[in-house]
């Protein structure tokens, strides 16, 4: 008879249970500082500059054109168009006066692009505080307001570098237009400004500073940051994409060109102006215009709505790829500036 033993009891297989690993918390930066900002903004400001420098040169030459003449189609001109000055300028004075008051230019972007972009955000959130709105919110009356202050901030700052590019652009040797002044660089104009017009001299015209570029702030910013709204929530372009950048861009320097215009033609002209002593009040004085509307008035009178719009075609080949760089350089260098700090 054969007896069977017990079977050895076999363990009840165990449901594996999943160990979930906690996902690791994304690092969050802080958002960089107003200094931070200021440098970023400063050096793509710089960056855009040397390419948009030389027609920034074509226009001021084409804005002091026929000042204060009546327009006459008879007459022979120095300058026919936009291009006819890139060729006669290449033609006698070589790429050296197509990038006429490069240097002053550079400095001139790092106060005004500082600003402007290294404040822009700072000043908005705290006017979105201060009447009682979420900071991040994208509420158009404080980004205007904000665009315009940061511009004024960064025209006062650097009015007294943008005299001197002025200035230095108007001067050729072989074909003037406009009132003509010689330096031997820039600090030898800082040095003559000063010592014929003394320290207020250096920020003459400065109010047609603060026209301009609160007109063209006003709108550069909310413009882009529109665009880019709208691109990025109706389009479903990435937010990072450098498509992105550059058609809000675009579109924020086609706005820009067309705000600014007639205050750009007014604060050429205030800049380049000579100088002379009042007899009566012994003040040095503008020969010309004692303001911008005064400015912009006396244009009109002699040369009409057309005299404020000299240079729009070279103005609007400076401003859109400048606008278009200093934006993109702007985004590009925050976010390689982040990575570094982060």
């Amino acid at each position: 008879m054969s007896s069977s033993s017990p079977r050895a009891a076999l363990p009840t297989p165990t449901k594996a249970v999943p160990v979930s690993v906690p996902t690791p918390a994304k690092v969050v930066q802080a958002p960089l500082n107003l200094w931070e900002s200021f440098m970023c903004g400063g050096l793509a400001g710089c960056g855009a500059v040397t390419i948009s420098n030389i027609p920034e040169t074509m226009k001021t030459r084409l804005q002091l054109q026929g000042e204060l003449q009546r327009h006459d189609p008879t007459a022979p001109r120095v300058y026919k168009n936009v291009f006819d000055v890139f060729a006669k300028t290449w033609k006698n004075e070589g790429i050296r006066g197509l990038q006429r008051g490069l240097g002053p230019a550079y400095g001139y972007q790092i106060l005004l692009n500082g600003s402007r972009l290294g404040f822009y955000e700072p000043i908005r959130r705290g006017l979105n505080k201060t009447i009682g709105r979420d900071p991040n919110e994208g509420f158009a009356p404080t980004a205007l307001t904000a665009g315009a202050v940061t511009g004024c901030i960064g025209a006062g700052l650097g009015s007294p570098l943008f005299l001197v590019k002025a200035r230095i652009q108007a001067y050729s040797p072989a074909l003037p237009v406009g009132a003509q002044h010689y330096y031997k660089n820039s600090f030898d104009a800082l040095r003559t400004i000063l010592r014929s017009d003394g320290v207020l001299g250096l920020w003459r015209g400065v109010n047609t500073a603060f026209l301009r570029t609160a007109m063209g702030s006003s709108v550069q910013l909310p413009s882009y940051n529109m665009g880019k709204y709208y691109l990025t929530t109706k389009m479903g372009m990435k937010d990072d994409s450098f498509w992105t950048f550059l058609l809000a861009s675009s579109l924020s320097g086609v706005c820009v060109c067309l705000a600014m215009q007639p205050a750009d033609t007014a604060l050429t002209r205030m800049y380049n102006q000579n100088t002379i002593k009042d007899p009566i009040s012994g003040k040095v004085r503008g020969a010309l215009y004692s303001s911008p509307f005064d400015c912009l008035w006396k244009t009109f009178k002699a040369e009409g709505i057309a005299g404020w719009y000299k240079g729009t075609t070279a103005h609007f080949l400076r401003i859109t790829p400048h606008t278009i760089c200093t934006l993109v350089f702007n985004e590009l260098i925050m976010a390689e500036y982040k990575k570094l700090r982060g």
